[in-house]
């Protein structure tokens, strides 16, 4: 019979074991592991931006790697685009100009921005961008002027405004002969004109000058960085809109707001009366409604952003009901509080946007409870420079999901839902006039 030691075994079997342990308890658990949600959603511990996209917006190679068009040697006359409201808007027109005056295969002359008293503004297109780099950058593309010829520089433009015009349009047909005949005239693009049947040339044109060409001035830049640093990475850059004027505008009622916040709205309404019964119902559903802070906390929490997340609130003056927000997420920054206080102060509205815009386009995430022109641009410029955590909170989803009453935790999978298939396709990340759909 042949007999084995008992210590040496034991020892083997001991050691076995404690590596069968030590792998099983140093193996990730399966809560942490990164694989795709579930249609369930069951991976809680995972945020929106870790959902895998099945479509991404990049420029389109025709405008990045396209032979350009040579400019004719003849021009048909100089344009000035002119602009108003706030700066996004102004950049949103100021870029279609653009395109217009190539398409008219006119001389670009340098933009005249509206002095706004309503939008705290008195800063030009020279106060913000960078006008060299603007020139350098449009070589090729158009001829841009700083000055008019003397004889035509004593002369008024011939005005043409466009922004009010209804349906389409063609500019060679209604423009051009007035450019043709005055030589010299200040333009206000149509708001909602289509581009996609301009030629090549012309949308290229209005693409690098929308995002290749407008730099910040130098000291404008320095300042935008110096807020940049200042904020605490990695961070979120939400766009929140909650101002009196701007719920007023919407003529949408809210309960439970305080008592200061319903008296700002009451005297921002004017004549602008809040819409009652089936209509008000019909109205939110729509998503007309401004989100309120508590709303957008709700929005963030549904979407599995951690409460901890250090987040820029790029705003103007005036938010109501803060408390709501940052009650739920503590870690929000804000341009006043960072600046220097004299600097801030002295700031007008344009060099404040100018700010927002450029920490929104370098934050690690943005999240906007809108869809205007900051959101539609800063969206652009993140997909321009490959930035894709990017997201719009569905106002429309919001109030159909609420208003069937569900409890907070069913709300919170529906809002969930609803985003991760919107951030899955990329919707809203960039508009189609310079940039295409890639399929990942």
């Amino acid at each position: 019979m042949v007999s084995f030691p008992v210590k040496p075994l034991l020892v083997v079997v001991v050691l076995t074991i404690s590596l069968l342990l030590a792998v099983i308890l140093l193996s990730p658990s399966p809560q942490f592991v990164h694989t795709p949600l579930s249609s369930s959603g069951s991976l809680l511990d995972l945020d929106i931006w870790s959902v895998k996209r099945v479509v991404e917006w990049r420029p389109c190679k025709w405008w990045l790697q396209g032979h350009l068009t040579p400019l004719p040697s003849k021009s048909n006359g100089y344009i000035r685009i002119d602009c108003y409201g706030g700066l996004n808007q102004m950049r949103r027109d100021f870029c279609d100009g653009v395109g217009i005056a190539r398409l008219l295969n006119a001389t670009l002359v340098l933009p005249k921005f509206e002095v706004a008293a309503y939008w705290n503004e008195s800063s030009g297109f020279a106060d913000v961008f960078d006008v060299d780099y603007f020139i350098q950058k449009m070589s090729g593309y158009i001829k841009v002027v700083k000055d008019l010829p003397t004889d035509i520089a004593s002369k008024q433009p011939f005005r043409v405004d466009c922004s009010k015009r209804k349906g389409q349009f063609d500019y060679r047909e209604s423009i051009l002969p007035l450019l043709l005949e005055h030589r010299y005239i200040s333009l206000t693009p149509a708001m909602s004109q289509r581009r996609d049947r301009y030629p090549q040339y012309a949308k290229a044109t209005l693409c690098q000058a929308c995002y290749s060409a407008l730099r910040l001035t130098s000291s404008l830049e320095k300042k935008a960085i110096e807020l940049l640093d200042a904020i605490p990475k990695p961070f979120l850059s939400l766009h929140l809109r909650f101002e009196p004027d701007m719920v007023a505008y919407s003529r949408c009622e809210y309960r439970n707001l305080s008592p200061s916040s319903i008296a700002a709205i009451e005297a921002a309404r004017v004549d602008r009366k809040p819409w009652t019964g089936e209509l008000a119902q019909s109205w939110r559903k729509r998503g007309k409604c401004p989100l309120t802070p508590n709303e957008t906390a709700l929005m963030l929490q549904s979407l599995r952003i951690p409460t901890s997340t250090n987040i820029y609130l790029a705003a103007g003056d005036g938010l109501m009901e803060m408390e709501g927000f940052t009650s739920v997420y503590t870690n929000v920054f804000t341009k006043s509080a960072l600046l220097n206080h004299e600097d801030f102060t002295g700031m007008h509205g344009n060099t404040k946007a100018a700010l927002d815009f450029y920490v929104s386009i370098n934050s690690d995430a943005y999240v906007a409870t809108y869809f205007g022109n900051m959101d539609k641009m800063v969206a652009a410029m993140r997909a321009y420079k490959g930035m894709h955590k990017t997201l719009f909170l569905s106002r429309k989803a919001f109030a159909e999901l609420t208003s069937k009453e569900l409890e907070e935790e069913e709300l919170k999978k529906a809002l969930w839902e609803v985003h991760k298939n919107d951030f899955e396709i990329g919707r809203g990340s960039a508009l189609p006039d310079c940039f295409c759909e890639f399929k990942l």
